[in-house]
This record gives structure tokens, sequence and C-alpha cells, in this order.
């Protein structure tokens, strides 16, 4: 699911530095704007998972985590807006759907977008779910979306997300609110400068992990 047109992910390959003379040393790590310089992460097909059955505790508060190689940033879920979104989001993160997966499409002063196990903004994870956002639903910075096809009803959502990066991204009310960035706002900001004219990134930005954290 895309929030456009299908665009395939540029990646670089970057090769580690081999040991020499018999002894063992240490790879070199190379960083390039702001971010760590890392080879293109495994490619999975697309993943079936199981479709949650049950809402989040509305009693608590959920916190997603994700850290990538070029840093740290994090988002509260806003499951008020967008239950059943946000209830397939959360259960995704604790099965670790989202780790090493990258984000296959960066449109400077625009948007970020991952979550899409295949890096060609086609995958997904095998079912969807319907949040119709209200008509007042704004898509200002560091708010965190959920992606959909152009045909698609509005708030159909799998799991391609998208954060942006601009001041107001201007979008019609037609894509599922999860929440909001929280911290690492500086981070998404670094992200969302690594990419073309094209929509596709300049460097690889990875998932490393994404987690999940209630109270």
């Amino acid at each position: 699911m895309r929030l456009l047109a299908p665009l395939a992910a540029v990646f670089l390959a970057v090769g580690l530095l081999a040991g020499c003379g018999g002894k063992k040393s240490a790879a070199t790590t190379t960083t390039e704007n702001g971010c760590t310089v890392i080879s293109s992460p495994p490619k999975s097909g697309p993943d079936n998972q199981s479709k949650p059955t049950s809402k989040l505790d509305p009693g608590k508060t959920y916190v997603i985590t994700m850290k990538t190689n070029c840093g740290t940033f994090a988002f509260k879920i806003d499951q008020a807006q967008s239950p059943n979104a946000s209830a397939s989001f959360v259960n995704l993160t604790q099965k670790g759907f989202f780790d090493n997966t990258v984000f296959h499409r960066i449109v400077p002063g625009f948007v970020i977008q991952g979550g899409d196990p295949t890096a060609t903004g086609t995958g997904g994870p095998g079912y969807e779910t319907v949040d119709k956002p209200p008509a007042s639903a704004s898509y200002t910075h560091g708010v965190v979306a959920m992606a959909k096809g152009e045909n698609e009803a509005p708030g159909t959502a799998g799991s391609q997300f998208f954060v942006v990066t601009s001041a107001n991204a201007g979008l019609p009310p037609d894509y599922a609110i999860i929440g909001k960035v929280t911290k690492g706002l500086d981070v998404v900001d670094r992200i969302g400068l690594l990419g073309d004219a094209q929509e596709q990134p300049t460097q690889i930005v990875e998932i490393e992990s994404a987690t999940v954290a209630s109270s």
C-alpha cells in the first residue's frame, strides 16, 4: 500500500573492511549525514500476519520507539482517533514486524515512509484495518499516519506508515492518524533530508528495532 504510486527504493551497498595478516581487525564504522552507513538489510516477502481481534487498553498509554541507523525517535499512539490501526500497529511492533525494515520512500519537506517488509512500496501484513479520519484531521510536523493506496477507502491501513516532516503536509483527511512524535523529531527531520526528486532514499535508513512500552 502506498501514499502515492509505487516507486522502487534505491539502496547503496557499503563494504566492510576485512582483517589481514592473520589478525582480526574491527570493522570501520562510517557515518554520513549523521547516519551510520550500512549495507542493505535482507529483504523478505509479504508477511501474512494474523489480524488482531482486540483493541488496546483505553486506560493505558502506548509509546512506540524506533531505533534507526540515523538515531532514535518515539511517538505516542493515538488509539482514540484510530483504534483499529493503532491496535494493529502495536501488535505488529510486538511481533518484531518492523525490525530490519527500511524507509523506502523519503520526500524532502514532506514525509518519510516505511513499514513495508519487501521495501518495494507494495508490501504489507496480509490484512487491512479501517478507521475513517474525521474531516478535521491535520497532518502536521511529526504526525504519524498510515499510508494507503489511491483507490482504497479513507482510513484504510496495512503496515506502511509515514511521518510528516513539513510544517503541514496539506493532505486530505484520508489517512488514519496513529500518533505524533514525542521524542527525536530532529532524527525524523534528519532522515527526511535523505531523499531525491524521485522520492527515493539517497542512503539506506533502517529501522533496526521497534519496541512498544505501555503505562
